[in-house]
Parts: C-alpha cells; structure tokens; sequence
C-alpha cells in the first residue's frame, strides 16, 4: 500500500496535522478516522509500552521495532521521533538508515545532550550548535535519496533563551534540515516571530499539558507553521477514559454504565484484523464452525 510522502504534502501547501499514535488500538482507530500522516512520539511510546518516562532510557533498538510495528498497522504515513539520534555522528547514520526501512516519511532530531529529557520537563541540556549541525549533515546523508524529510529540533529555548533557540533553527536550515522544529515556546508571539525568522517549513508541537500554547491547525497556518504534531492526545485521552472506567467498576461492580462509553466490540474486532482470520478459516478449516 502506497502511503502519502510529507514532502509532497508540504510542496502543495497542505497544512498536515499529525496525532501522535501511542499504541496499536490507537492505530487502528486512527485507520478507522482517517489520517495521511500520524506521529510516532518517544515519549508516549516508552510510556505505553514500558511504563517509563521519556528520559533517555529507551534504545535504537526499541524505537525502531515500535516504529516498524506502527508503520506496519497505519494506513498513514509516520512521522518519527528519534530523540537525538542516539548517539555520535556514526548511530545517526545508522538511526536514518533503520528509520527509512522502516518506512518513515519524516525523522526527527533534536539538539539535546545525552540523556535527552521530555521537552517540556525541566533539566534539559543542549550540545554545541556546531555539533548538532554535522548531525543533520549526516543524517541527509544517509537518507541515501530516499524521500523521507529530516526535521531538526531545537531544545535551547529553556537554557539559552529565544533568540538563542531561532539562531540555531536558522543555522540548522542552513546544514540542510528540511523542517525546523523550535521546542517548546511558551507564547503565541514568539511562535510567530519564530515562523517569520526561520526560512524553512516550521512544526508546530501542540502537546497537551505543555508549554506552549494549544492553537487550532487554521490558527498555526496563519501564524506561519506548516506541520502540526498533537504527540499527548491519543496518550492522554486514553488515560483519561480508562481511570473513568475503572473508577466506575470499583464503585458499581459492573462495566455496564451510561457514564462508561465503550467501543463496539463487533467493530473493534472487525478494525483488529479478525474478518481477515475468519476468512481464513472458512477457507482452510477442516474444523465445522462452532454453534454460537
């Protein structure tokens, strides 16, 4: 299956507006909703499948087989976080080249000593400039013609102020980035300024708790943005929706609830894959089926 290309999208002027998917009953929501772009979040990633905070923790290795998982179940094309490559200059090659077979449209990076931290959680560091910028060298390098953007994020902001932040999204267009990506700004005027500065396609984190401030996609079209990732939503609303339902087991005994919206089952297991198991098994099954 053919999945839409970031780039292509971008170059017709489509505003993309991207959710982050934190696990495969997520996926396949979003397959049912409808989406051409989805994002792979580390943090909620390691969260859902470790239970761990987005802290440096996590491998190449664990990321990327969440990433195949991901690109395999969505009919959308992903966008994928890959912190800070994961190491020096020779785990970033490796890191693009594993993420491209993998089938992402776009890698992100970030400028963050390692271990790298959440972006809107404190005790951030951030490398030289120089350095992050040989980064981003090789990392266009070994897309090795594929079609997949490298998006380039600035941590700065919180150590070394603004105008530090859009000086090195600046010099990270300059080394080839093809998106710019400023973490966490804390006002609508400095995401404009931002956007204005920055010669480049700009993404827009709107991470629900963060930060900075939640806009509507239209709003981030005018302010200057193109590309809007909503990493927190699925991650969040989920967790919401399950402390719901546990708290009203606990106090009633039973599921069966009007204060308790479920899924349909039928459909769940439809969106799952099972209509395909069934086919099978009328197919091939020497097995008569079961009186329901």
């Amino acid at each position: 299956m053919s999945k839409p290309s970031l780039r292509a999208a971008l170059e017709a002027g489509q505003f993309v507006t991207a959710p982050g998917i934190h696990d495969m009953i997520s996926a396949v929501v979003a397959n049912k909703v409808g989406f051409d772009f989805v994002y792979s979040s580390g943090y909620w990633g390691t969260a859902s499948v470790e239970g761990l905070p987005d802290a440096g923790i996590t491998t190449y290795t664990e990321m990327l087989r969440r990433l195949q998982t991901l690109s395999r179940t969505c009919n959308a094309a992903v966008i994928a976080d890959a912190d800070t490559g994961f190491g020096g200059l020779l785990n970033v090659a490796h890191t693009v080249r594993g993420y491209v077979a993998a089938g992402a449209t776009a890698i992100q990076m970030e400028d963050q000593r390692f271990p790298k931290k959440c972006g809107h959680t404190p005790y951030k560091q951030v490398i030289p400039a120089e350095e992050m910028m040989q980064k981003i060298k090789v990392a266009c390098d070994a897309r090795d013609g594929a079609d997949t953007m490298i998006i380039a994020r600035t941590d700065a902001k919180a150590m070394e102020g603004f105008e530090a932040s859009v000086e090195r999204g600046q010099r990270y267009r300059d080394a080839g980035a093809d998106i710019v990506f400023l973490e966490a700004l804390d006002t609508e005027e400095e995401m404009r300024e931002a956007c204005a500065r920055i010669d480049a396609p700009m993404m827009a984190n709107m991470a629900d708790g963060g930060r900075t401030p939640i806009l509507p996609a239209k709003k981030l079209e005018e302010i200057g943005y193109n590309l809007a990732i909503f990493p927190a939503l699925t991650g969040l609303a989920a967790a919401a929706a399950v402390e719901n339902a546990l708290e009203t087991l606990k106090a009633t005994g039973t599921s069966l609830s009007p204060d308790v919206p479920l899924f349909d089952f039928q459909e769940f297991n439809s969106l799952i894959g099972f209509s395909e198991i069934w086919e099978f098994e009328q197919k091939w099954s020497d097995v008569p089926q079961a009186a329901e």
